[in-house]
């Protein structure tokens, strides 16, 4: 088969996982950030027994991988920032890398999508992301694999956006935005964005209302023309989709590939918001309804985060899991 019928595949894939929502399912961001987590194995076992078919991994773990062989659970896989430069500069380099990390284990462990960069834009390694984007979609089609390449970015790419029709990428951040996007849409790939609600919460409280952030019936429905916002979290989708359209690339689909709220250091972090916020959200991605600007189309988002991870900074970053290091609850989630 050649790769332009492979690509062709995935497109008419993801068109029938649109149609049949079920298909699609919310995965979570898997960190190993602490001294104290359980081994791979156990999380494995931990995924599987609360139905959890999605994965995201920031950066390669030999252990990690080698555990998810076979196992039915779907991967996102991040590249470094620090190997940015040197991928974009050297398709040796880019060569290398998925030799290493992805050849050995992509005959029995699916790959959605192998992240190159988390959050540098706008910043001094955005210059680098197109190229470093490039040349690993290279590599893997030259180890005869058809995985999509991706980059994840903040909403810090946006300008001032509000309401979501009038989402636009800032005046620095246009430039790489839209050279990554038109090649997204060329090889029929997503775009991957971390969207938390709480961040807008936290910054303006006086404006964005607690219940509208965690996805609350109760909230206030904002009005945008003639759509109508019930939830952030939806705004947040279709502010990047309305920026998207703006660069003229209408049919890259959003991948929510970081969301959550946190249970203690700060204001409205607490257990019960946060059972809240990711229960909303699971009901919310199950309705298959799409949002306002995309109705029906399903939005596909990883929780953030499985544990709370020991070595973050204190504080906040502590406590954003779902499990503590002994796999306990910190709360219940209806997966």
């Amino acid at each position: 088969m050649t790769m332009e019928k492979i690509y062709a595949f995935i497109f008419v894939l993801n068109c029938f996982l649109n149609i049949y929502p079920g298909a699609r399912a919310i995965g979570i961001n898997y960190g190993l950030n602490g001294d104290d987590l359980p081994s791979p194995s156990d999380v494995i076992s931990l995924l599987q027994s609360r139905n959890i078919s999605k994965v995201r991994l920031f950066a390669p773990n030999i252990a990690v991988l080698t555990t998810l062989k076979d196992s039915g659970i779907d991967v996102i896989l991040g590249t470094e920032n620090q190997n940015l430069r040197s991928f974009a500069s050297d398709p040796s380099a880019a060569t290398s890398w998925v030799n290493t990390n992805v050849v050995p284990y992509a005959s029995s462990l699916n790959f959605e999508y192998i992240v190159v960069g988390n959050e540098v834009i706008p910043g001094d390694l955005a210059q680098y992301v197109p190229s470093a984007m490039q040349n690993i979609d290279a590599a893997i089609l030259n180890a005869d694999f058809a995985i999509p390449v991706s980059h994840a970015v903040s909403m810090s790419v946006m300008g001032p956006s509000f309401p979501p029709s009038n989402g636009v990428f800032s005046t620095e951040a246009t430039p790489i935005m839209t050279e990554i996007l038109k090649f997204l849409s060329s090889k029929n790939s997503s775009l991957l964005v971390n969207a938390y609600t709480w961040f807008p919460r936290q910054s303006d409280p006086n404006n964005v209302q607690l219940e509208y952030a965690l996805i609350d019936d109760t909230a206030k429905p904002v009005t945008d023309n003639s759509l109508t916002y019930q939830n952030l979290f939806d705004a947040m989708v279709d502010t990047v989709y309305a920026g998207m359209e703006k660069v003229g690339v209408s049919n890259v689909d959003i991948v929510v590939a970081e969301t959550g709220w946190p249970t203690a250091g700060t204001t409205d972090a607490t257990i019960e918001n946060a059972q809240k916020f990711n229960n909303n959200l699971i009901k919310l991605l199950a309705s298959g309804k799409g949002t306002p600007r995309k109705p029906g189309k399903v939005v596909e988002a990883y929780i953030f985060a499985l544990f709370n991870e020991n070595l973050k900074p204190e504080g906040v970053e502590r406590n954003w899991g779902l499990f503590y290091p002994n796999m306990t609850e910190v709360y219940h989630v209806n997966f």
